[in-house]
């Protein structure tokens, strides 16, 4: 069960992150994009209704929640460089997002431009950092520990290779 639930492992943030993980890490989360549209630009209604294991969410929903938390780790990142008094990332319910009718109806492409558009931004602004920048943290209540900007860019490239992984199984 766990090898379909979390395929490419947990998320396990390091302490610290070289310059070179880091350029690495950006450069997964810049392609990620290319690799959803590669792999679901064409699928048939079918195909879009298939899961990865019983009672996960359709390959349609995996697209569309990757591109919502790919904006939502864009939020935290802009409030967490912005807002001095951000101390507390910003949290959903990505079960009850997964079923909207956007989530379930709404054509894949919606979400496939806003991956790339999101992605774009976040990028450019992740590739911008410093070292102090990096090491801004904030509390993560769900996983309950404090979780810094690299941290943050390693949790992003962890969820676009962790549902990319999801939506491979459920073709397969």
């Amino acid at each position: 069960m766990d090898d379909r639930k979390f395929p490419i492992g947990p998320f396990v943030p390091q302490d610290t992150y070289s310059t070179e993980e880091l350029a690495q890490l950006i450069k997964i989360i810049e392609n990620s994009p290319a690799a959803y549209r590669e792999l679901v630009e064409n699928l048939s209604t079918t195909d879009l209704a298939k899961t990865y294991r019983e009672g996960s969410w359709t390959v349609q929903q995996l697209v569309h929640h990757v591109a919502d938390i790919q904006f939502v780790h864009f939020l935290r990142m802009k409030k967490a460089l912005t807002e001095p008094d951000y101390k507390v990332l910003t949290l959903i319910d990505m079960n009850a997002w997964a079923h909207t009718p956007d989530a379930t109806e709404a054509p894949i492409d919606d979400s496939l431009v806003l991956l790339d558009g999101v992605t774009r931004r976040y990028v450019y602004l992740t590739k911008s950092l410093t070292e102090p920048m990096l090491a801004i943290s904030y509390f993560h209540p769900v996983r309950q520990i404090m979780i810094s900007q690299a941290q943050a860019l390693a949790m992003t490239a962890w969820h676009v290779q962790h549902h990319l992984a999801h939506i491979k199984l459920a073709l397969s």
